[in-house]
């Protein structure tokens, strides 16, 4: 960057790019001539405050300006007044008033407006965004078919696409902004961390506030982007020089809104709750400490929100007792402690760390299911048929004493050897397990079971190894149980309801999915061999699961995978009864997490309120709480994404650089293919131009590219080999070039078209822009389903 500071006015834009052309441009600028007239209908305007308003300057372009005017008069847009101002057509139907809906930014050419409730989104050109970022909130007015760039513009689903332009920003997302500061002599220039927002912020010396060059720092905006002005901020926080492993961390967290660091005010609240459980609180609950009671968690976890119980009965049968952390016990309504965790609504899990929802003292001490302590909590007690039938149940507030914590690892081979603490305990809750996951299938339930990216770091925090979580039967033990305690504590609240009125209840729902985009999921997967059957609604999940046992350990399973996951409903807390479809259940909540997710702390509160005879409570409330929550759910789901992201990038860029590596393509598109390197799971971009052999096309339908000369065809799941050409922790971005050994296939045209392989998952890149096949509108690649606690599924 040269050291002058560049001219923050923008220039009027003389030159118009193709392939839209001159008519083009004035059709355009003619549509936005007429909207700012509709917009303002009970004003009059001379051409001056026209050329004012759309920071008109050159002479030509105002001349241009008034011809346009006088067109619109023509046409009987707009009049002409006697004053020789111009004012809206007085029989012209009023403007659209607009709807409302939150920018999605995919590229610097455009952004989508998601509308809630509405099926598709809304197109809109970077140029009609009138200043959006995005996530912000917007009025986006639909063009008439003469305001549009492309009359016969298409979307991904084949169907004429909606186009529109931003008229009123509602609501800014991001008031503070993370990104390294470039420091000049007269000024400096923050590059934003976040990849969808493209406008560099400018800084004055006087609002650097101790910032150096390459520093990464909050930036507070102080003028957002107009038609003619480009961003401007201040300093707010510097936290540090980019590249250091607590400064990333950190400005990711920031990056996504998410806290670090507890009030003042937080932490004392917690300090202040004593220690000793109170004897009259002991009395008021069910005394559970006397039965076998034991945590099966991750090795290095530190807080133990579940714990299971099992006691031998009669005839054969068992008591398994499901125990969750009493955390409602601790957090009350109005408390600091309970503002602080509707806040934060989840606990955030990076590559390095954990982010608690509560304070330290509750988490990981007051509220832990710590082996050999007394401890509060709150029980689903279930009496189980050695076949898994439930015969009795029962709800309530417990006391317990844990005696066993087993790590997944120690559980694991327990099972496998028979040998260790509790083996027959161990092996029966196994069997009754599979029991229970066997019959889940049976009625519907979708297996997925996407790969999960873990780091070997050192002390700190340097990427030493890449590797992938295996899952066992230890694992699904407690999923099974858990999910049990989640349904049946979701079915007694409804069963508890009295009249036709039920019990207002904060569920996890899962809608069943689009049939657009199971169409568009099945097209793409028999492309590379395999069947999907969407006609039939009840076999949708019969036929998704054939599938998915059939391209287990095959090249292309993390990559269907993904995208099978991908294509499903997102699911979302919500008070109305929607069941979940990914599980089966016809209705499900979230009970068992209440150290790290704020809806389970709902369900509890509610729970204990009908089981003391409570009246339904007003459903708006929750489902505000729902709504947020939600939102925080995704917002951590995405920074820890980023986290994973930005250690994938750290550990190949310490990779030699003449180092060949396998890799499998995940994504075509007219700007190159995107690859994923097998052995570290982490996914690059080799650019068109640095496909140097031939000249390629891009087959959008069939999502690969085709060499004009050499009729060289990538696609899909190729196998391909990969050197890393660079890369860009600050975005978090790697390029690639192919190898000179390239394995990619090379296919000559034929009769029936060509031969399909098959390869793995995509990570890190929007459908939209990246030429990955879109089975969710607006859905974006993930390295794995939702995880809860980095180590159960979010379902």
């Amino acid at each position: 960057m040269r050291d002058k500071k560049p001219n923050k006015e923008f220039k009027e834009n003389k030159t118009v790019k193709a392939p839209h052309g001159i008519v083009s441009y004035i059709d355009n600028l003619k549509a936005d001539i007429a909207a700012f007239f509709d917009l303002n209908s009970e004003h009059s305007f001379r051409p001056f405050d026209v050329h004012a308003h759309f920071g008109v300057e050159d002479r030509k372009v105002r001349a241009l300006f008034n011809e346009i005017l006088h067109e619109l008069q023509e046409s009987g847009q707009i009049r002409s007044n006697v004053d020789g101002t111009f004012t809206a057509a007085p029989n012209k139907p009023q403007a659209d008033p607009g709807l409302i809906g939150r920018v999605d930014r995919v590229n610097k050419g455009f952004a989508f407006v998601i509308i809630e409730g509405r099926e598709d989104d809304i197109y809109v050109e970077t140029e009609l965004l009138n200043g959006a970022w995005d996530g912000d909130i917007v009025k986006v007015q639909i063009l008439s078919k003469s305001g549009r760039r492309q009359q016969t513009s298409r979307g991904d689903s084949g169907k004429t696409r909606v186009e529109g332009r931003v008229v009123e920003i509602v609501e800014r997302s991001q008031k503070e902004i993370v990104g390294i500061i470039e420091v000049w002599p007269k000024y400096a220039v923050v590059q934003p961390d976040h990849k969808k927002l493209f406008d560099p912020i400018f800084v004055e010396p006087e609002h650097l506030h101790g910032a150096s060059n390459g520093d990464k720092v909050i930036i507070k905006m102080t003028t957002w982007p107009t038609r003619t002005r480009q961003p401007e901020g201040e300093v707010l926080h510097v936290l540090g020089q980019a590249g250091e492993n607590d400064v990333e961390m950190h400005a990711i967290l920031a990056e996504f809104g998410l806290p670090y660091e507890f009030p003042g005010s937080v932490e004392k609240e917690a300090q202040k709750i004593p220690d000793a459980i109170p004897k009259e609180e002991i009395l008021k609950r069910r005394d559970m400490r006397a039965t076998l009671t034991f945590t099966i968690d991750p090795v290095d976890a530190k807080d133990f929100d579940d714990a299971l119980s099992v006691r031998y009965l009669d005839e054969g049968n068992v008591e398994v007792g499901v125990h969750i952390a009493d955390v409602s016990h601790y957090v009350r309504p109005g408390t600091e402690l309970e503002k602080e965790a509707n806040r934060r609504a989840t606990s955030v899990y990076l590559v390095d760390r954990t982010v608690p929802m509560l304070p330290e003292k509750l988490s990981n001490n007051l509220c832990s299911l710590r082996p050999n302590e007394d401890r509060l909590a709150f029980s689903a007690i279930f009496e189980l048929s050695p076949k898994g039938k439930i015969l009795k149940e029962w709800f309530g507030r417990t006391v317990i004493h844990s005696e066993r914590r087993y790590s997944y690892e120690e559980a694991q081979q327990v099972l496998d050897t028979k040998e260790g603490d509790y083996p027959n305990e161990l092996t029966l809750l196994n069997s009754i397990a599979k029991i229970l996951r066997k019959e889940r299938f049976k009625n519907g339930a979708i297996n997925f079971e996407t790969a999960e990216v873990r780091f070997r770091l050192d002390e700190n925090g340097k990427p030493l190894g890449v590797y992938q979580k295996e899952r066992h039967d230890s694992h699904k033990l407690i999923e099974e149980f858990m999910l049990l305690a989640n349904k049946r504590v979701a079915e007694f609240v409804y069963s508890l309801s009295k009249g036709p009125d039920k019990n207002t209840m904060v569920y996890r729902v899962h809608e069943a999915p689009d049939p657009d985009r199971l169409k568009t999921f099945a097209s793409f997967v028999a492309k590379l061999g395999h069947k999907l059957e969407v006609d039939d609604e009840k076999q949708i999940a019969k036929s998704m699961n054939s599938m998915l046992h059939e391209v287990e350990g095959k090249p292309e399973q993390n990559l269907i995978e993904s995208l099978a996951v991908r294509t499903m409903a997102k699911a979302r807390y919500s008070v109305e009864d929607l069941g979940h479809f990914g599980l089966a259940f016809k209705r499900y909540t979230h009970f068992t997490s209440p150290i790290r997710r704020y809806p389970d702390v709902m369900a509890h509160r509610l729970l204990q309120h009908y089981l003391n005879g409570g009246e339904s409570v007003n459903s708006e409330t929750y489902e505000g709480a729902c709504k947020h929550s939600s939102e925080r759910e995704r917002l951590a789901s995405d920074a820890e994404r980023a986290s994973i992201k930005y250690k994938q990038v750290e550990f190949m860029s310490t990779m030699d650089k003449d180092r060949v590596f396998d890799g499998i393509i995940t994504g075509v598109t007219e700007f190159g293919i995107f690859v994923e390197i097998t052995e570290t799971a982490s996914e690059g971009l080799v650019r068109m131009n640095d496909l140097g052999d031939d000249y390629y096309e891009h087959d959008k339908d069939n999502y690969r590219l085709i060499g004009q000369r050499t009729k060289k065809i990538y696609t899909f799941g190729d196998a391909v080999k990969v050197q890393v050409k660079d890369t860009n922790l600050a975005r978090r971005s790697m390029d690639l070039y192919l190898a000179s050994n390239t394995t990619s296939s090379i296919r000559s045209r034929n009769g029936s078209g060509f031969e399909e392989k098959s390869g793995r998952s995509s990570r890190g890149s929007s459908s939209r822009d990246s030429g990955k096949p879109s089975s969710s509108r607006r859905s974006k690649p993930s390295t794995g389903a939702p995880k809860d606690k980095q180590r159960r599924k979010r379902r």
